[in-house]
């Protein structure tokens, strides 16, 4: 199967097709040729001479009519014979031999009546008579030659006989033919060699043209056809098949760029009704406690289920707390939002870490004291990030506001440290916050980013946690593309994230 296919490749080929086009039209007009020798050949040479002998007969008989005019008779009888090849002979009213040019063509000559014998014809045919002469085609039995015999009488009486052999003729069809053929395979050999020259000429460009059609199929427009001087068609196929080319890339990208839009106006609105969705959903969860209690309270403020002015103001005192816990947990929730779906831009520049930890264990000092909680930060070197710091500072103060509410006191010790690690070779700096306490459990490694997760379920509402701190970190440190985790050690926790380092 393969080979037929390849078989039927190299037929379809364009030089193959011209080749053998050309080649069947040679043969077309040899055998043609062949055909016009064999059957025209010998009756058009025949009605030559036949002219020729006509021609003959009234150029001597003009030499004899006018004797005197003509002294050198035999000289113009003999360039006659020469120039035509030519027998002749002429004999008086006595039969006597006045002029011949072969002695045996006078001795088998006698008078007109007795020819056929004297020659010995076994067949003879008449081609033209009249009153003056016969002309004859007629074939010697002896010598199996045959001839064209032209026996005529001249105005003074002579007899006037002509001769010519045509054999030579069928020799010179034969010769012809073979002459012919010989030329058909020398034409053939030398049209193979300019088929394979002409054609590819031509079909460079055209297979150039076709593998352009291609690439442009598979929507690749990088190729383009090197347009020449020449004027001819598949030049102009080429510089259409250019301007087609360039109309298509410039309308597929033009699609392209529309695609993308629509797409991206469809994530985004496919986010926003994600985003939406899980909104409602969040706040409906979170709300549920805070309304119930301001309910609860407002209603006993109006049955004045207390009615001591310390009581009422108590009860005024959880609604608006419970109000600000709400408010909060709306405004944290949104900015989560924005942060998760991608809506946030970020105002990234340069800054000290450093002096960003020191001023972040500043404002918690008096969380780390009422807790009697040692913090290990002993930074002084100067270390250069790029973030923006006002999104780093609520990454570090989760980190370190969760580090505070979960450290314990382990073999003697109560202490969270905060330290940096410089990796010159990501030009990264991890920023870590540890604690001593009790492990995180190996499933909740992955949950405690989620929001509203709690791994301690026992926790009062009174600490002011929502639950969203790290959902917060994960949010920032994602649209940054940077690591961050946390890693249960021997005696605690480390939380740690990772930032863009500034040589």
């Amino acid at each position: 199967m393969k080979l037929n296919k390849e078989i039927k490749d190299v037929f379809a080929s364009v030089k193959v097709k011209l080749f053998i086009t050309l080649s069947l039209t040679i043969l077309l007009v040899i055998m043609f040729l062949i055909m016009v020798n064999n059957f025209a050949l010998e009756n058009f040479y025949l009605y030559n001479k036949e002219k020729t002998l006509k021609s003959v007969y009234y150029t001597i008989n003009s030499y004899y009519r006018n004797p005197s005019q003509n002294n050198n008779i035999e000289t113009e009888l003999e360039k006659i014979s020469i120039d035509n090849n030519f027998d002749i002979l002429i004999k008086d009213n006595n039969g006597i031999n006045v002029y011949t040019t072969n002695k045996n063509f006078s001795s088998v000559i006698g008078t007109i009546n007795d020819i056929i014998d004297k020659f010995n014809i076994s067949s003879s045919q008449e081609i033209e008579k009249n009153d003056r002469f016969s002309i004859r085609k007629q074939r010697d039995i002896k010598s199996g030659i045959s001839y064209v015999m032209l026996s005529g009488v001249l105005d003074n009486g002579y007899l006037l006989y002509i001769r010519i052999p045509i054999n030579s003729i069928k020799d010179s069809v034969r010769i012809s033919n073979n002459f012919l053929l010989l030329m058909a395979g020398f034409t053939i050999l030398i049209s193979a060699i300019i088929v394979t020259i002409v054609s590819k000429k031509f079909s460079e460009p055209i297979l150039e043209l076709n593998n352009i059609a291609k690439k442009m199929s598979n929507l690749d427009f990088s190729h383009k056809y090197e347009v020449t001087d020449a004027k001819d068609e598949i030049n102009n196929l080429g510089i259409s098949i250019n301007v087609m080319s360039d109309k298509l890339e410039r309308t597929i990208k033009q699609l392209r760029d529309t695609n993308i839009e629509l797409e991206k106006d469809i994530e985004e609105k496919s986010k926003l009704d994600e985003m939406r969705t899980s909104f409602i959903s969040d706040v409906s969860h979170e709300l549920k406690t805070p309304i119930a209690l301001i309910q609860g309270y407002s209603e006993g403020l109006l049955e004045n289920v207390n009615s001591d002015e310390e009581s009422r103001k108590f009860y005024a005192e959880v609604i608006l707390d419970e109000t600000n816990k709400m408010d909060k947990l709306v405004k944290q929730l949104l900015e989560l939002m924005k942060l998760e779906y991608g809506n946030r831009e970020f105002n990234n520049s340069t800054f000290n870490i450093v002096e960003l930890e020191k001023e972040i264990l500043r404002k918690s000092k008096v969380m780390i004291e009422e807790n009697n909680i040692e913090v290990d930060f002993k930074e002084e070197k100067e270390i250069t990030v790029f973030a923006d710091d006002f999104y780093i500072e609520q990454v570090i103060t989760n980190y370190l506001t969760n580090a505070i509410k979960h450290v314990k006191e382990i073999d003697g010790e109560k202490k969270i440290k905060i330290s940096n690690e410089i990796n010159l070779e990501k030009n990264k700096v991890c920023i870590k916050i540890f604690n001593t306490g009790e492990k995180i459990e190996e499933e909740n490694l992955n949950r405690i980013w989620n929001r509203f997760y709690k791994a301690d379920e026992s926790r009062s509402r009174s600490d002011g946690g929502t639950g969203i701190g790290l959902a917060f970190v994960k949010a920032i440190m994602n649209n940054y593309q940077n690591d961050y985790g946390v890693i249960n050690k021997d005696n605690g926790v480390e939380f740690y994230f990772e930032l863009q380092f500034i040589k």
